[in-house]
């Protein structure tokens, strides 16, 4: 395959890069893994010359792949410094698991549509990326095999915190999830201490709704 970094997008990721940078995004980890990862090879084809505009974009099965402000508000908050192990619920497109690749020691991502996780697979090996497991599977579940986890981001729309995922998260760790209605949704941050879990809530956001047992019904 051909360079999955492509020339040609090197200064469209670059201005996406100053975009963020403009909106408040401060964090430098954060701001090289998005020159870093070729979010145009995460869309169809269809919208390709969209790809590093700030704008969410379809990538079939009825979802959608986020803002990358959205994406850089997640992994700003998370604060992760290069040794955690995190999951991810809802590997989509795949473009959040490979940033979150560059961020973190080990990734773990379950996604429950089979078409998304298989294109996500060959892209995300495209990418070159050596850290992230992918399950197929209902992600309010979350994935005990390999808990604790230090983060925990949740990619849709919960009704409240599934509690298994709260149960996977480490001491200390930290879970990022949308929770509210189908058509309201606050981004809130729990914080495991101990037996305890501490919410703040973050800001407005509108996800698709999180489908599995802790979730919505589909």
């Amino acid at each position: 395959m051909a360079n999955p970094m492509m020339p040609e997008y090197r200064g469209a990721r670059r201005r996406l890069v100053e975009t963020l940078q403009e909106s408040g995004i401060s964090d430098l980890a954060v701001l090289h893994a998005f020159e870093q990862t070729p979010r145009h090879l995460f869309v169809p084809s269809g919208v390709r010359h969209r790809a590093y505009e700030d704008s969410a974009l379809p990538i079939g099965s009825g979802q959608t792949i986020s803002q990358p402000s959205v994406h850089a508000r997640y992994l700003q908050l998370l604060q992760l410094k290069g040794h955690e192990k995190v999951l991810e619920v809802g590997t989509g497109s795949g473009y959040q698991t490979v940033l979150l690749a560059h961020l973190a020691a080990r990734v773990f991502s379950i996604e429950l549509v089979p078409e998304l996780l298989e294109r996500a697979r060959d892209v995300i090996a495209a990418c070159e990326v050596r850290n992230v497991s992918l399950m197929l599977g209902d992600g309010t579940l979350g994935w005990r095999e390999h808990a604790p986890y230090d983060a925990i981001l949740v990619s849709a729309a919960a009704p409240d915190i599934p509690r298994p995922l709260a149960e996977q998260l480490a001491d200390g760790g930290r879970m990022i999830v949308p929770l509210g209605t189908l058509d309201e949704q606050m981004l809130v941050m729990v914080t495991r201490r101990g037996d305890a879990y501490e919410r703040r809530d973050i800001t407005p956001v509108r996800f698709v709704p999180l489908l599995g047992t802790h979730g919505w019904s589909g």
